[in-house]
């Protein structure tokens, strides 16, 4: 059974002519080995674009992956995942992929992701992350140094009664 969905942002429909501004963009450029026979994206491959989006984020406020898995021993995991493809890219393609915190809880959060083609959406994410001992891969907090970074990357404050 799946865990109820908290937040459906992925499923909202989100204007293709003005993608949300997002926090951190990657840029992206598709490969030969990023597509399938007929040269558009293979659906997986976008997952690929967000997860490097996603530590490139991390990278980007001063927090390495291996740093925190080896010196903090935390991990961050997909939870749940939602994707909603709108239009393919193909190859050769300059794309745009985003991460923002839509929803930061104690012990996960949820990012906003989109892969745009210039201003064209192509893809809306919303994928859930739980914060994880390196050790036992058990959930724990959001470390309070992370967590402070993460908040103050928000665009609105975190209440005491928001939990993962």
């Amino acid at each position: 059974m799946l865990p109820p969905v908290r937040k459906a942002a992925a499923l909202r429909a989100v204007p293709s002519s003005q993608p949300a501004p997002a926090a951190f963009a990657l840029p992206v450029r598709v490969y030969y080995q990023d597509t399938d026979a007929g040269g558009v994206v293979f659906h997986a491959g976008y997952i690929e674009f967000l997860e490097r989006a996603r530590t490139e984020w991390l990278r980007n406020m001063g927090f390495s992956v291996r740093d925190l898995a080896e010196r903090e021993q935390i991990l961050f995991i997909v939870r749940e995942l939602h994707v909603r493809y709108l239009k393919p890219a193909v190859l050769d393609d300059e794309l745009s992929v985003s991460a923002a915190v839509e929803h930061l809880g104690f012990v996960s959060l949820t990012m906003e992701q989109l892969v745009l083609r210039g201003t064209e959406l192509l893809v809306h994410a919303s994928v859930n992350l739980a914060c994880v001992s390196a050790v036992a891969l058990k959930p724990i907090r959001v470390p309070e140094h992370l967590r402070a970074v993460l908040q103050a990357g928000m665009s609105r404050p975190v209440s005491e009664q928001e939990d993962a």
